[in-house]
């Protein structure tokens, strides 16, 4: 009888938690080493630096391998760009708008080369467009 008891004080205790847990307002979330205080320009020229380590040099995106690696950093900066976009300078909406949706698209491993290729060549001016605007 005692064990039964416990049992049943321990489930108690579970569900108690369970729905305070559920009442909790959800944390913001940010992407992996995000910090709410970090610097937008900062943490998306980053992203944007990060993805183009893999990258053809502009101007041979028909060359451009979509390699799972390529679609990962790809999307890795979406995310961040998602998290810390609505912080950047309003002056940078359009080109950091433009790095969403490219970068969002080109992170479906599924597309047609041909739409990946002129995905990451809309891309390009968009991304540079944002590292040189941080950069003002």
């Amino acid at each position: 009888m005692k064990a039964r008891n416990k049992a049943l004080i321990a489930v108690a205790a579970a569900v108690a938690t369970l729905v305070a847990c559920s009442q909790q307002a959800p944390a913001r979330q940010f992407a992996t080493g995000g910090d709410p205080d970090d610097d937008p320009c900062a943490r998306v020229v980053s992203a944007i630096g990060y993805a183009g380590l893999l990258l053809v040099p502009e101007g041979q995106e028909d060359t451009q391998n979509f390699e799972d690696a390529v679609i990962g950093r790809l999307a890795e900066l979406q995310g961040i760009v998602l998290t810390y976009g609505p912080a950047m300078p309003a002056g940078l909406a359009e080109p950091v708008a433009t790095v969403t949706r490219t970068t969002k698209a080109l992170s479906d491993g599924h597309l047609p080369r041909d739409q990946q290729v002129e995905l990451l060549k809309e891309y390009r001016p968009a991304a540079d467009s944002v590292v040189s605007g941080c950069a003002s």
